[in-house]
């Protein structure tokens, strides 16, 4: 349609072709290649072929027949392509916290100073700070809402699920809760978040060994941080606990602040576990051996709807 109506622009020429064909007692003119034989009937009907179009054109609603239709200009079109681009780069590239900004400059100067001594090294030192910038990426999640779920803190494997006494440091009820341990390697994203949503009653911290976090003792001997979170249905326990080659743990908030469901409150460097305590009726809804999205997987549920614990098996 487009192509058709434009053909039928009229133009200055075109139009002083077209009113000298429908002139009185005009001959159209005999073409060489037709060996002296008439005009064609396409041609000999190109005025009213013309009129019909731009009749045409204009119930369509193209009412400017004399100008040619609006199109994109090239400007507009790369504009375009570019912002799509933009975007789908940034739906693939991952925020990086800002915890790890120190680390990613020390490896970006050792990879050059590798690579000047030799060219081997400096690969492995580019290998090392891409590395570095993939585990300290801080992704954006989407947490669910509603009251009573207890979300996972941590990215990771589900290596526990047992009943366990609370730290003595968060002052918690002296008797058994359910402590689910999520296990993170140095593969795992280390930025943690808030499991419920309340207020942090306590807070402490706990010097002590670099254990294999995936160790039942480490929750006792290992360096630890430790929160209670008040909840409607009681307070809720939540431990960071260093690993093996995990040497500090860095804390975004302080006792008394407020946190809501999947809020980002710390952070574990390389390689830790995280447990998480909770009442002892609650019924965990996750397995052993699943693994964990920060922000997202579903633990619990603290209203008590789900009445069994669940069977789970590897497939």
């Amino acid at each position: 349609m487009a192509g058709q109506c434009g053909l039928a622009a009229p133009a200055r020429a075109r139009r002083y072709a077209v009113n000298r064909r429908e002139a009185p007692g005009f001959r159209a003119p005999r073409p060489l290649h037709s060996g002296g034989k008439a005009a064609p009937a396409a041609f000999r009907s190109f005025p009213r072929r013309a009129k019909a179009l731009n009749q045409r054109c204009a119930v369509a609603g193209f009412r400017d027949r004399g100008k040619p239709f609006p199109r994109a200009s090239r400007r507009t079109r790369t504009a375009e392509l570019s912002m799509s681009l933009v975007d789908s780069v940034r739906k693939v590239i991952v925020p990086i916290h800002k915890e790890g900004y120190v680390f990613i400059a020390i490896g970006l100067v050792a990879t050059i100073v590798l690579a000047n001594l030799w060219s081997p090294f400096g690969w492995i030192g580019a290998i090392v700070t891409v590395w570095i910038c993939y585990f300290f990426r801080d992704p954006v999640r989407i947490t669910p809402q509603r009251e009573g779920l207890v979300i996972s803190p941590a990215d990771g494997r589900v290596s526990q699920i047992a009943s366990a006494m609370p730290p003595p440091e968060l002052d918690l009820p002296a008797e058994p809760m359910t402590r689910v341990s999520i296990f993170m390697n140095v593969f795992d994203c280390h930025v943690n978040r808030a499991p419920v949503p309340g207020r942090i009653l306590k807070m402490a911290y706990t010097p002590g060994l670099f254990l294999n976090a995936e160790l039942d003792k480490a929750s006792d001997d290992n360096e630890r941080n430790a929160l209670a979170i008040e909840t409607a249905s009681g307070p809720i326990g939540v431990v960071q606990i260093a690993g093996l080659i995990a040497r500090r743990i860095v804390p975004f908030v302080k006792e008394g602040d407020t946190l809501a469901t999947g809020e980002r409150f710390g952070l574990i460097r390389f390689g830790s576990r995280v447990d998480v305590y909770l009442p002892a009726h609650v019924v965990p809804l996750v397995g052993e051996g699943q693994t964990a999205i920060a922000g997202e997987t579903v633990l619990a549920d603290l209203s008590g709807n789900e009445p069994l614990a669940r069977s789970y098996r590897g497939i």
